[in-house]
């Protein structure tokens, strides 16, 4: 189904493609003006795409389709939990560009193609209804990337990009061969239709490990994280922000259009696996975030505990987990962004991310302070800012599959809390010693219109996050009633509702 009658994915693809090459030619002004131009044009692609979403119904709209050679196609379409993903990445986008005016002065026509030609890639992957194009995409997302790491980073960059570079890509080889071995064995490369075959549970054991080895890289999940922190050190603020924001994402995705509803049996028999590692990454990132003194490196180590519960909340298996996992990605991907954006307001004034270099902030940059602790606050999970809505549900998901493991999240985000309150104290509060922090001025007018939209979307989902669960309901429904079968029984061994029942019928007892 095609609501609009005409390809607009093909057209949110194409568009920053040209804008990308022809930015190759231009001067570093014009360069930043036609990127933000076209970022800009396309989050308006973007609400018409979603204001345009028929919730309720075709799983699959927006659908386009050609057949280019063999298995290969040009496949694209989309259903809620794409969409709000590809959202996620048009809002960011001109963010990362705006974030990039003043700080990037070298190669800038080549810095805002790289971000652009990774625009493309990010909504091919959201969209990708052709298992080969996906991985295509999936896979040339880590060029662009590389590039801006490896070219505009900091000190370090050429290891940073590196790693990043080889740690992504060498969990994706076995996917490719995974891959090759579906579209024989299933007789067909379109997803929707290898979303509803049934491969034999033996064989979905290497199937679920290959795809895993690359999910669990791109996520990153411990102990396969190692990367992230190195990348975003290095990176420049704007990269820190995509990276952070929508690349770990693609790990999300995976799960959840691959590993969980074409293998459901192997989900299920390694469930183990998945919980055990997401608890150590919950606790041991936390600590680890906790004594830090880089300020990106902390928020790095912060972004892997966060997208454990991300995994934890997929793997529950239950509307609740699955529902609070996808709010969750798309509330990190604001919030995490907004704090790399933070750190770099700060970084452009003094050209340290050292925590104790700073302090008394709140004295001369007020309206800073201000937006760093709602960002803080939601990053730790109050009520009222995105960050509460998603991890509460991913944690009455995880409670109904176990709840020792629950236990062991929740205690994470108590040492979440205890981190970024920490880092909030030693930033904005306390004295004004240093003669430099005391001469750094308050958020421009560019600084401010780069994170006021944040701000506003993080309070718009924590205060109505209807308008985000809505498009998404009907898709989480499909993905559980298809999963459904291999469910683990949870430890009460009550399924929801019942414990209801049984009290209702204890009470009704003793009436008579």
């Amino acid at each position: 189904m095609n609501q609009l009658d005409f390809p607009i994915l093909s057209l949110m693809m194409g568009l920053p493609m040209a804008a990308a090459i022809i930015c190759l030619f231009l001067n570093a002004q014009a360069a930043r003006w036609l990127a933000l131009a076209t970022t800009l044009a396309l989050f308006v692609l973007g609400i018409v795409l979603w204001a345009n979403y028929d919730i309720g119904g075709p799983q699959w709209q927006y659908v386009e389709r050609s057949d280019l050679f063999g298995n290969f196609a040009w496949a694209l379409g989309i259903d809620g939990i794409s969409m709000m993903l590809i959202m996620l990445t048009v809002f960011l986008m001109p963010i990362c560009i705006g974030a990039s005016w003043e700080s990037i002065q070298t190669r800038v026509g080549e810095y805002m193609a790289a971000f652009l030609f990774m625009e493309v890639l990010m909504i091919g992957v959201f969209a990708a209804q052709d298992i080969f194009l996906f991985y295509i995409l999936f896979e040339a997302g880590l060029i662009p990337m590389y590039l801006i790491i490896g070219i505009w980073g900091g000190a370090n960059r050429i290891y940073a990009s590196y790693k990043f570079f080889l740690y992504t890509l060498l969990g994706s080889v076995v996917m490719l061969i995974a891959m090759l071995w579906m579209v024989q064995d299933a007789g067909t490369s379109d997803i929707p239709t290898l979303l509803n075959y049934d491969f034999a549970p033996e064989a979905q054991t290497w199937l679920w490990l290959a795809f895993f080895a690359s999910f669990a890289v791109k996520m990153p999940m411990w102990p396969v994280h190692t990367w992230l922190p190195d990348a975003h050190v290095q990176a420049p603020t704007a990269g820190s922000v995509i990276l952070a924001g929508v690349l770990l994402k693609m790990g999300g995705y995976g799960f959840l259009r691959f590993s969980l509803p074409m293998f459901p049996e192997a989900s299920e028999q390694f469930i183990w696996l998945v919980f055990g590692l997401s608890m150590v990454a919950v606790i041991y990132t936390s600590l680890v975030a906790l004594v830090q003194q880089d300020m990106k490196k902390l928020i790095a180590y912060s972004s892997v505990a966060h997208m454990a519960i991300v995994t934890l909340g997929l793997f529950a298996f239950n509307r609740q987990g699955i529902e609070g996992a996808v709010i969750v990605m798309l509330s990190h991907g604001l919030v995490s962004g907004a704090l790399f954006l933070c750190v770099g307001v700060i970084y452009d004034r003094l050209h340290t991310r050292e925590i104790d270099r700073y302090g008394g902030l709140a004295i001369n940059m007020p309206k800073y302070a201000i937006l760093f602790l709602l960002f803080t606050m939601a990053s730790i999970g109050l009520p009222g800012t995105s960050g509460f809505v998603g991890e509460f549900l991913s944690l009455i998901g995880l409670y109904e599959v176990n709840s020792w493991v629950t236990l062991v999240a929740t205690t994470g985000i108590i040492l979440g809390a205890g981190y970024m309150l920490y880092l909030y104290r030693r930033v904005a509060f306390g004295e004004l010693v240093h003669e430099d922090v005391k001469a750094m001025p308050d958020l421009s007018a560019r600084e401010m219109a780069l994170l006021a939209p944040i701000a506003a979307a993080v309070m718009w989902m924590g205060v109505y996050p209807e308008s985000f669960m809505a498009p998404i309901r009907g898709d989480v429904g499909a993905l559980v009633a298809r999963i459904d079968r291999a469910a683990p029984e949870g430890d009460a061994h009550l399924k929801m509702g019942e414990a209801k029942a049984i009290a209702k019928d204890h009470a009704e007892g003793e009436a008579h």
